[in-house]
């Protein structure tokens, strides 16, 4: 990581915080409301949260676009979220519904789900469509980011 002092958006309250990245493996918790920044599992991201969490948080970020009715995405979250676990603390994954979060999704033109995406620092870098299991998630993750 080139950031000596990361930001990171806390997932619950919005603030922003900076974490040494030498700390990062520390299980950090939000100056303001406690709330773990890396938490291992996946955050829950929506319209009003989404852009902030992605501009502003210097960690890469990839993220599960989803749907309660799609059954791919249904049997790919329990996989997402160990890919969550063995990813911190050097890789933030957040999900967002597609359903409830609609200008998020049709912002990013989200035509077939799951689709994982990858930002750094605000930007998209990489996509993928279609369930994975956690090895694949890991594996494509750390391929993206080399």
């Amino acid at each position: 990581m080139n950031d000596s002092i990361p930001t990171i958006v806390c997932h619950r309250c919005a603030a922003v915080n900076r974490v040494p990245a030498h700390r990062l493996g520390d299980h950090p918790v939000c100056g303001k409301c406690q709330a773990g920044l890396v938490p291992g599992h996946p955050v829950e991201l929506d319209d009003s949260t989404f852009s902030k969490f992605i501009q502003r948080t210097s960690l890469p970020v990839v993220v599960d676009f989803w749907a309660e009715w799609c059954g791919p995405c249904k049997r790919m979250a329990p996989e997402f979220s160990a890919a969550a676990a063995r990813l911190a603390p050097d890789f933030i994954l957040a999900k967002l519904d597609t359903e409830s979060a609609r200008q998020t999704a049709s912002q990013f033109g989200i035509s077939g789900i799951p689709c994982l995406i990858v930002f750094v620092k605000g930007q998209e870098v990489a996509r993928q469509e279609g369930a994975m299991s956690r090895d694949q998630i890991v594996q494509w993750v750390r391929l993206v980011r080399r």
